[in-house]
């Protein structure tokens, strides 16, 4: 990597477990940062070396509370104006990305103003994985290297080694996701209708497809409060499933998720490391199985430092 700019991967705090992962695999030092915090809760994030004319690429989920993303917007401020020939947000997970659209009236696009604010900022260019909506990638005005994780989840399903496997989408949104699963294991689909009582609250739920007798993937973008996956296990299950697994990107995990799906009928859940998982001592994690996207950030970030073609990175 002898270029004449640089590279330096930096991470915010919320983000430094898998900034460390991303930098090993780069076999790159993570960059000396610091974050002064006032007794009033503001904070400055500072970089403790020389950034001038180098490709700056700064990891951050912008995972809940509002603290990260506005770190995020500071950090690239700051490299903004030490010169930096290039500052680029390394986002594992899109915040707000629920909010792509005005679903009912006088609510805000939150993704968009996300993107709004982190042109504002200063970002050249986005990495993330797994929108919650393709179309946010319309939202920014520069690069956004879109990054699919079924590239680490698609082995490990087939090292499972599943007879009569079929792929579910847990409702009808994630529908277009699930195909292009089934579609690459050559397996059938089985869709789950859910009717929403309230946002986190699912009411009713039913399948289409062949249910019984198949061992059975629900792929999903992300798992918040695990409502809808745990219903749609035990439904599976119910209609005479062998096993149900559930396989999601963004592990949010808010609430009573963990309780929920320990006590699912979901035999296994596979998430990635997009999200640091934080559980507490006695939080039951025997059904979960983390694989990392670190190997594929660093290996989409060598790529778009040596301005090579990224499009192989790319399994849908």
């Amino acid at each position: 990597m002898d270029h004449q700019h640089k590279i330096k991967i930096f991470s915010c705090r919320s983000s430094r477990y898998l900034a460390e992962k991303i930098a090993l695999s780069l076999k790159l030092e993570i960059g000396k940062s610091s974050v002064t915090v006032f007794s009033d809760g503001e904070f400055q994030p500072a970089f403790e070396e020389s950034v001038r004319g180098a490709t700056v690429f700064i990891v951050q989920s912008t995972i809940p509370p509002v603290d990260n993303i506005f770190e995020l917007l500071l950090m690239i401020d700051a490299a903004r104006r030490a010169s930096a020939y290039k500052v680029i947000a390394v986002i594992p997970y899109f915040g707000w990305a629920r909010q792509d659209r005005k679903d009912r009236p006088r609510v805000p696009i939150g993704a968009k103003m996300v993107a709004n604010l982190l042109d504002a900022a200063g970002c050249d260019r986005v990495m993330t994985a797994d929108l919650h909506a393709d179309q946010i990638q319309g939202f920014f005005d520069f690069p956004v290297d879109h990054i699919y994780a079924s590239s680490i989840f698609l082995p490990y399903l087939r090292d499972l080694k599943l007879e009569n496997l079929s792929i579910a989408a847990p409702d009808m949104g994630g529908a277009k996701r699930a195909n292009a699963y089934s579609r690459i294991l050559g397996c059938p689909l089985i869709i789950c209708h859910k009717s929403r009582e309230k946002a986190n609250v699912v009411g009713s739920m039913t399948a289409i497809g062949d249910v019984e007798g198949r061992n059975i993937v629900i792929i999903d973008d992300m798992i918040d409060t695990a409502g809808t996956i745990t219903k749609a296990a035990d439904m599976l299950m119910d209609k005479g499933a062998l096993s149900v697994r559930a396989l999601a990107t963004h592990a949010v995990l808010s609430g009573p998720a963990f309780e929920r799906i320990a006590k699912s009928q979901l035999l296994e859940v596979i998430i990635s490391d997009t999200i640091p998982i934080k559980p507490s001592p006695e939080t039951d994690m025997s059904k979960i199985k983390i694989l990392s996207v670190a190997e594929i950030f660093a290996d989409v970030i060598d790529k778009v430092y040596n301005y090579q073609s990224i499009s192989s990175s790319f399994i849908f």
